[in-house]
């Protein structure tokens, strides 16, 4: 683990990078195990800067003060290709960030800034511990909370056509949900659903809710809304409470295969057969039967919302969102049963944590958070677009 911070001088002009004089380096020290990596970023100037390991899954982190990365792409970085993953881009306002996904659990060993006017060289060196000896930062978020806020960016214009969404605010009527400091957590996600409903009507996109007031609407009530409006993508919004210190940040749950076969019979028992599977009448149908068949439709509706929790973790940390330490987890939601309907269960963070509770309440941050999520359901709604297309051919 490692958090160093520059004592550059402020740059009084946006630095930029020179893509032929950076590289990322990999060099092995045996026949086996994981390389070290050194990056290295030359730029037209020195800037203060900031690198940091953090985990689940295992990355580098390095964040840029007044550096502009032009239409540079990261693939065109020489040993790009050591890594799983790079990607790069603004963060904040006045800072850059610089995301490298690590092949298993790595230290820095060493990070400095070497300034040669007019250019400023940045390096960061890294080694490969044993999974006993890595001992991340918590999150991205906790390590650099004092940096400025983040600025709202772009989101990319491009409608998809014909997409539904539906978005669920949990709790509502009776049931407050999650209580803390005078909020509840009913109205906080409704007051959320209902901005993003309007960020997303905004791109072309039709949006249901499963409901618009404080009222309360059953679990089961909620996912047969969504096949009613023949959703494309069932999101659920919650704020829950856990226990001062255990959790904060955004969390996002997707279904966890290991309870399928509890949570098939459970259904097949307790609803409408009809009432399964858009499309699929089964009615007169044992449970054994019913249970093969949501199994058989799961195939396909699982990985397309693990696909969505993909791009919603990456746009939440590449836009600087605090994200819980583990920020996809697998779980047995209700609302995350349907077979037929990607879903996904979003936590905008904990209610009992007061960093997360003062982000809820405040209009910059929604403003941020709703912008985010809609970038994440355009690139998830286009790359689902190219699959379909895909398979057609």
């Amino acid at each position: 683990m490692g958090l160093l911070l520059a004592p550059a001088a402020i740059a009084q002009e946006t630095a930029r990078l020179d893509i032929g004089a950076s590289s990322l380096i990999s060099e092995k020290k045996g026949w086996w195990g994981r390389p070290s990596l050194e990056l290295t970023l030359t730029l037209s100037q020195a800037v203060p800067y900031r690198a940091v390991i953090v985990g689940d899954p295992p990355r580098l982190i390095v964040d840029l003060k007044d550096t502009d990365f032009d239409e540079l792409k990261p693939s065109q970085l020489f040993g790009h290709d050591s890594v799983p993953g790079i990607r790069w881009g603004d963060f904040r306002q006045n800072w850059s960030r610089i995301v490298l996904e690590l092949p298993g659990p790595y230290d820095i060993t060493s990070a400095g800034q070497r300034t040669l006017p007019p250019q400023a060289t940045i390096r960061v060196a890294l080694d490969p511990v044993d999974e006993e000896d890595f001992a991340p930062l918590p999150s991205a978020t906790a390590a650099l909370r004092n940096l400025p806020e983040p600025a709202v960016l772009p989101v990319p214009a491009t409608p998809p056509e014909g997409l539904t969404v539906m978005l669920d605010p949990g709790h509502g009527g009776i049931d407050p949900g999650a209580i803390a400091d005078g909020e509840n957590e009913a109205e906080l996600v409704l007051k959320f659903a209902k901005e993003l409903k309007a960020s997303l009507e905004a791109k072309g996109i039709t949006i249901g809710m499963t409901r618009d007031s404080d009222v309360f609407v059953g679990l089961e009530a909620r996912m047969t809304a969504a096949r009613e409006a023949q959703a494309d993508l069932f999101l659920s919004l919650h704020a829950d409470a856990l226990p001062t210190g255990q959790a904060a940040g955004a969390t996002i749950y997707v279904w966890t295969p290991r309870a399928d076969n509890r949570a098939a019979q459970q259904l097949a028992t307790r609803h409408d057969r009809s009432d399964l599977l858009s499309g699929v009448d089964l009615k007169g149908k044992d449970d054994q039967l019913a249970s093969v068949m949501m199994d058989f439709a799961r195939t396909d509706t699982q990985p397309r919302s693990e696909n969505f929790a993909s791009f919603l973790t990456s746009r939440l940390a590449l836009h600087g969102i605090g994200l819980h330490d583990r920020p996809v987890q697998g779980a047995a939601f209700s609302v995350l049963k349907s077979p037929d309907i990607p879903s996904v269960l979003l936590e905008l963070g904990f209610i009992t944590d007061p960093h997360d509770r003062a982000n809820l309440i405040s209009p910059e941050w929604r403003k941020r958070m709703v912008a985010v999520v809609t970038e994440a359901i355009l690139g998830w709604a286009q790359d689902e677009r190219a699959r379909t297309a895909h398979l057609r051919q």
